[in-house]
């Protein structure tokens, strides 16, 4: 039934509504020049369709028993094993990652299957209804929530616990304090945020990857990147996460969230 509405939510969205086309349109063909126009359009199709299921999937995180949560968005087992050593050594962890599959259903996943505590650091929308129903949504299987602007402070209260903290660092900064580099082919600013804190706090970096295996059916793989002490020029540690975040995206470019305006600040 789900993805019944969400094929019908596909035709509206893509031929009635045309909701941001054109900016996922410019995006996909900046960021893959090396592909036909037919092949673009071809993509453009598959991401709305895509779009629409994470769409009701993220939805569905309200009334999914844990058992079919599990079913539909396993851990993989060097990933499982990863966090399991890193428990065992009593590390709490930076996690980064990006929109890219079912990044929700993920960190529903993780709750459930790791010792760690997990706080996803997010931004409250201004309207308070649907803000309240994300934090519920997100909150369902054990996960909690750190406010942006509250982020070293809520980290450094928490150190205590094994906890992982998860950063979704693909979104566009301030460009006059972000890191500059080739992104998908465009010149790119990227948050500095997880690497300067990382160097802070001196946890260790994860990255992790969520992989759509068919409709409705995902895996979260893991991989540990860096650990403390962070040696290295400045950048280093950015540009590491985003090289693996844009290799992922290649792989399976349907799956990131082009509707984001990524590219709308420019180097000064």
């Amino acid at each position: 039934m789900l993805y019944f509405l969400s094929d019908g939510l596909y035709l509206l969205l893509y031929y009635v509504t045309g909701y941001r086309k054109k900016v996922v349109l410019d995006n996909l063909k900046n960021s893959f020049p090396e592909k036909t126009t037919a092949e673009i359009i071809v993509l453009h199709k598959k991401f709305y369709r895509y779009f629409c299921d994470l769409f009701l999937e993220t939805l569905k995180t309200l009334t999914i028993s844990r058992k079919k949560m599990l079913e539909h968005c396993r851990i993989d087992p060097g990933a499982e094993l990863l966090f399991k050593e890193l428990a065992k050594e009593n590390k709490s962890i930076i996690v980064v990652m990006g929109h890219k599959g079912n990044w929700e259903w993920a960190g529903n996943t993780f709750s459930l299957c790791c010792k760690h505590q997990l706080y996803v650091i997010y931004h409250p929308l201004t309207n308070k209804y649907l803000n309240g129903l994300m934090c519920k949504m997100r909150k369902r299987f054990g996960t909690k929530l750190i406010p942006m602007k509250d982020t070293f402070r809520d980290m450094i209260k928490n150190r205590q616990e094994l906890n992982a903290t998860a950063f979704i660092a693909d979104q566009s900064p301030n460009p006059a304090n972000a890191h500059w580099m080739n992104f998908l082919n465009q010149d790119t600013a990227v948050f500095m945020g997880t690497e300067k804190i990382a160097q802070k706090i001196k946890y260790p970096i994860v990255f992790v990857s969520v992989q759509k295996l068919t409709r409705g059916y995902y895996v979260l793989m893991a991989e540990l990147l860096q650990r403390p002490p962070y040696i290295g020029t400045e950048g280093d540690i950015t540009e590491t996460h985003t090289r693996k975040l844009e290799s992922d995206i290649i792989a399976q470019p349907e799956t990131w969230l082009w509707t984001h305006k990524r590219w709308k600040h420019k180097r000064f």
